[in-house]
């Protein structure tokens, strides 16, 4: 079921017949034929630009309203084969990524003789081996994407310098160029000409236009300075866990997550780059990141979204406000007239019919434009988790070379399960397959191996349903787990029982899931599903169980748990154990966080006594 809340500027495309160009009141925005059963999908995710917008369905397809389609207003399906995870909507380009890990984009700066058609842009990246994407950010003239070995590419113009190149010796590129490696994060903007990058070290670089400071780089680059053709690390800004940055056209909005003086995780907004059109959140210019205050933002209140078009911003809270500040000329921050907001206002919810959810509801600023929408979580996407699963190669422990020479890699332990005998003939049948099929084919493949999912291509399917086990039981297994569903009654059995000498431990499996950033847990939930029993080998100490235990709950540390050094080995030795994503430093972060404090604030302490005893001596 959908609910999706418009407002802002109706125009170019023409998104609501009969409604003016300008609507400056939330309102509910609904879906032309909406009985089709692809309307009726639940919506993923929603993309704006000038001259278009994308409804992302949760079913993998998409419908896009175009501005050459004024005369009858009604939106086209995108002609994708494949499964569509993620759409992004520049100033005139438009990319989408499929769950197979490929990008097909449109516009004039990706293909200017057929400007309408989709071309696979991640194909033509040169090296082979390094065209599977994983994320795909869309900036003003320019397209940017994240591979699985965390690379990044860009594709577009490069007028700025945001492709990382000085314009005098790369205008354009019509093929993806590699910016940066090792990075985990790309951010940009549907109208912004800069980005920035975020790598493994939580080190931010950015380049780009800077005409308006909105690199946040500070007073000392020189005013003639306006264009950053290279890639330049970002000095000042909080030395906290960066969450998330979204560009405007002359601004930036950055989401952390620091800690309050109780150590709690606090999120906070910062902002940098020119207030001309009160895109900052404050009544000045800011040339570094500097936290945007209000009093709408109480100690209660937790930023659950934000989104950020060409000069305003729109914040939700887990109090179910809608915070927003900027311009206003076409009423895209629903205060019900067109007057510029300097500073963060409270903005009237329309009644929603999901409003006890309000975590499940999404916020997406175009350009002039923005969406309130519900997009609940769902535990059902089994498949495209799975897919995405062998795309991370630091799990994968067996590889296979396409016709191309391309590698493909996979994990032995889904394919033990997958495979009809578990030995070495069937992964020798499978390679013979593979070295005769594109590296397309053969993510179709293990798309099928992976997923059971047959309907892709049925003739692909006809060459390897010998090999692949026909038994269900295994994927049922894993929904049931998955969706911690079980029709039995013992309640045990939705859980991990871990026996220990003192007591038993309990875990959710879907807790473990959710925890594992890979679902681990879920594979190993599987080789004990008879049982559900797993005997905790490592010598953990109660204390450190107990951690570990309030943890996998909460994702936070006790308050008042003194950590030792001791504790942080042994806890290590019980994620090991656990099979969790050891790739996922949150449980060290907060550990080792804790740790720290401690020894600062015993360092403070023992100061102020030496300093109380000289003090004592002189008098």
């Amino acid at each position: 079921m959908n609910e999706i809340i418009f407002f802002g500027l109706n125009d170019y495309p023409k998104l609501i017949k009969n409604k003016p160009e300008i609507i400056t009141k939330p309102i509910q925005f609904k879906f032309e034929n909406e009985n089709e059963n692809e309307n009726e999908k639940q919506i993923k995710q929603i993309s704006s630009g000038i001259f278009s917008t994308i409804f992302l369905f949760k079913n993998g397809k998409a419908i896009e309203y175009l501005d050459e389609n004024e005369l009858n207003q009604n939106p086209e399906k995108i002609q994708i084969e494949e499964n569509i995870q993620k759409v992004t909507v520049g100033f005139k380009n438009e990319a989408i990524l499929t769950i197979e890990g490929n990008v097909f984009a449109k516009g004039y700066n990706i293909n200017s003789k057929n400007p309408n058609q989709f071309i696979n842009i991640s194909s033509l990246i040169e090296d082979k081996n390094d065209r599977i994407i994983e994320d795909i950010v869309s900036g003003d003239y320019s397209i940017y994407l994240l591979t699985s070995n965390q690379n990044v590419y860009g594709i577009g113009l490069n007028q700025f310098g945001q492709l990382g190149f000085d314009f005098k010796t790369l205008k354009k590129t019509k093929k993806p160029i590699l910016m940066m490696k090792n990075v985990s994060k790309i951010f940009s903007g549907n109208s912004s000409n800069h980005v920035f990058l975020l790598n493994s070290d939580q080190e931010l670089f950015g380049c780009g236009a800077n005409e308006s400071r909105q690199l946040g780089l500070g007073k000392s680059i020189i005013k003639q300075d306006w264009k950053i053709y290279k890639l330049t690390q970002i000095q000042n800004i909080p030395n906290c866990k960066i969450i998330d940055i979204q560009c405007g056209k002359r601004h930036s909005i950055m989401l952390i997550e620091e800690e309050d003086e109780n150590e709690n995780p606090k999120i906070i907004l910062y902002s940098c780059g020119s207030n001309q059109y009160n895109g900052l959140g404050k009544n000045q210019n800011s040339y570094e990141f500097t936290e945007i205050k209000s009093s709408l933002f109480e100690n209660d209140d937790n930023i659950l979204d934000f989104s950020v078009g060409e000069f305003h911003t729109l914040i939700l809270t887990s109090n179910s406000k809608l915070i927003g500040f900027g311009y206003n000329d076409s009423g895209q921050l629903g205060t019900g007239d067109i007057n510029n907001q300097p500073i963060p206002i409270q903005i009237e919810l329309p009644k929603l019919r999901f409003n006890e959810n309000i975590s499940n509801y999404h916020i997406y600023c175009g350009f002039s434009r923005s969406f309130l929408y519900y997009s609940p979580l769902s535990f059902s996407n089994l498949e495209e988790d799975l897919i995405k699963l062998f795309r991370r190669k630091e799990f994968c422990n067996i590889s296979f070379k396409t016709e191309n020479g391309e590698i493909i890699e996979a994990h032995k332990l889904i394919l033990k399960y997958r495979l009809k005998d578990q030995n070495q003939n069937q992964n020798e049948k499978l390679k013979e397959i593979i070295s005769k099929k594109s590296i397309k084919e053969s993510n179709q493949i293990f798309e099928m191996i992976y997923s059971n999912n047959s309907k892709i291509n049925p003739k692909l399917y006809s060459e390897i349903k010998e090999i692949i086990n026909s038994n269900e039981k295994i994927e049922e297994t894993m929904k049931k787990i998955y969706l911690n569903e079980n029709e039995n009654e013992n309640e045990n059995e939705k859980d991990f029982i871990i026996e220990r000498k003192e007591k038993q431990y309990k875990f959710p499996k879907l807790i473990l899931i959710m925890r594992s950033e890979l679902y681990r847990g879920m594979f190993l939930s599987v080789t004990n599903d008879t049982s559900n029993k797993v005997t905790d080998y490592s010598e953990l100490s109660n204390k450190s169980f107990e951690i570990f235990e309030y943890w996998i709950y909460s994702n936070q540390i006790k308050d008042g748990i003194e950590i030792t050094q001791e504790i942080i080995d042994e806890i290590q030795i019980g994620i090991d154990y656990f099979q969790l994503n050891q790739t996922n430093p949150n449980l060290f972060d907060l550990l080792i966080r804790k740790f720290n404090n401690q020894k600062q604030k015993e360092t403070k302490k023992k100061k102020k006594r030496k300093s109380k005893k000289e003090n004592c001596l002189i008098f």
